[in-house]
């Protein structure tokens, strides 16, 4: 309601990433002048391989204060008011306090930083991570299989937030490493169902069952953004291969095992 909007100091963009740029170019002129926008959604746009701070950037007026909220949280466990934290970021870290504290509860506890780009990896990476878990499920390849394919992921998307410039301290907290244990992990995290289903047999429309699985629209972006940098991401770019037709399941898998050995922090 425009009304309500430009009544209040703190807004909460709660949608998915790829609708994220019509809604807030259709919102922006209803938002009270000075008021901050916090973004929920965890994605990288598709087409411009944008992350969400930089569409946000592009639909507000200049100087608009921009958050970015992220961490392991299933909405149903918020909802029931179960324990959870997770991580606001905003370049001001005045700021991001300030907002951490306003939006924190007796179970909902926020930490808060100011490397947003770190937060916004953490985020939209796990979930295409947390995919190729779900593949590795549904096909059956065994718990061992799977540990140390998360292990792996988590190690490129290191590399990829290095390259981008977020803080190695940032993946290794609530919104990086925190959110892909949860999201790699659990057939309630749409992402690793979705991977589940691909494993399983399914196409990726099949897979998809109509539900959002952001790490599907991610995938590419993702990719596209560590080639840029020359990051290697075998891990991203299997899955993004296997979403769009151009490998099967088995062949991802075969081509993930024949890379060449090497040492492991490399």
């Amino acid at each position: 309601e425009p009304g309500a909007l430009g009544q209040s100091g703190t807004v909460l963009l709660v949608v998915p990433a790829q609708t994220q740029r019509g809604v807030l170019s259709a919102l922006a002129p209803s938002f009270a002048p000075g008021a901050a926008v916090v973004l929920c959604a965890k994605g990288i746009e598709r087409g411009s391989d944008s992350f969400m701070s930089a569409v946000a950037a592009e639909c507000l007026p200049a100087g608009t204060p921009v958050a970015v909220l992220s961490g392991p949280s299933f909405a149903a466990d918020v909802a029931r008011g179960l324990p959870t934290a997770v991580t606001l970021a905003a370049v001001d870290g005045a700021r991001a306090a300030r907002l951490a504290g306003l939006l924190s509860g007796p179970a909902f506890r926020l930490y808060h930083t100011d490397d947003v780009r770190g937060v916004e990896i953490g985020g939209a990476g796990k979930n295409v991570l947390a995919i190729a878990s779900g593949i590795v499920s549904g096909r059956g390849l065994g718990e061992s299989a799977r540990a140390a394919l998360i292990a792996r992921a988590f190690a490129e998307l290191m590399r990829f937030s290095r390259a981008y410039g977020g803080r190695a301290e940032t993946l290794m907290g609530l919104s990086g490493l925190g959110d892909l244990v949860l999201t790699a992990s659990s057939s309630q995290s749409r992402n690793f169902a979705f991977g589940e289903r691909l494993g399983g047999g399914a196409t990726p429309e099949q897979a998809s069952g109509g539900k959002l699985a952001e790490g599907a629209f991610t995938a590419a972006a993702l990719v596209d953004l560590a080639k840029a940098r020359a990051v290697e991401m075998p891990v991203a770019e299997a899955v993004a291969a296997v979403i769009a037709g151009d490998l099967t399941v088995d062949g991802a898998m075969a081509r993930l095992l024949s890379r060449p050995l090497k040492g492991e922090v490399d």
